[in-house]
C-alpha cells in the first residue's frame, strides 16, 4: 500500500486540479458564442465542469482506495490524463470545427491532421478513463474486504 502522506499529497492534487478544471470549464462557457462551433463549445463546458468534479470527488474518496502503490500512482496519472485531455480534446474540436466523431454535438470532417489529433485524443480518454473506474472500483472493493 501507498504511504499515508502520499496518498494525501495524491488526494490534495486531485482536489486542486478538480477546482483549476472546474475553473477552466467555466471560463470556456463564457467563450462558447465566439467558438467556430457553439454546440461542441457547450460540450467542453460540460466536460470541464464535469470532470472538474469527478476530480473532487476522487480526491475526497482517495484514501479510502486499497490499491498497490504502482496502481494507485497509475490510476492517479490516468485520472489526470484522462479529465484534462477530454476538456482539450472537446474545446479543439469547438475552436476549430473538427470533430467527425462528434456528429450530435456539430462536428464536422476537418484536415487530416486535426481529426488525427482529435481522433487520438478520444480514443486515449476512452481507454484512460475506463482504465480509471475500473481500478478505483477495484480499490473500493479491496478496502470493503479488508474490512471484513
Amino acid at each position: 500500500m501507498e504511504t499515508d502522506n502520499s496518498i494525501k499529497q495524491q488526494a490534495d492534487k486531485l482536489i486542486f486540479l478538480g477546482i483549476f478544471l472546474f475553473f477552466l470549464g467555466l471560463v470556456i462557457g463564457l467563450l462558447i458564442p465566439i467558438l467556430a462551433k457553439p454546440r461542441i463549445g457547450l460540450s467542453s463546458h460540460l466536460e470541464g465542469v464535469m470532470n472538474g468534479m469527478f476530480l473532487v470527488i476522487l480526491g475526497l474518496i482517495w484514501n479510502r482506495l486499497s490499491l498497490s502503490k504502482f496502481w494507485l500512482k497509475t490510476s492517479f496519472q490516468l485520472t489526470i490524463l484522462g479529465t484534462y485531455l477530454n476538456f482539450l480534446t472537446i474545446g479543439l474540436a469547438a475552436a476549430t470545427g473538427a470533430g467527425k466523431l462528434l456528429p450530435i454535438a456539430g462536428g464536422t470532417e476537418q484536415g487530416s491532421f486535426i481529426e488525427s489529433l482529435i481522433t487520438m485524443g478520444l480514443i486515449s480518454v476512452t481507454i484512460s478513463m475506463l482504465l480509471v473506474c475500473i481500478l478505483v472500483m477495484k480499490g473500493l472493493v479491496n478496502q470493503s474486504l479488508n474490512k471484513s
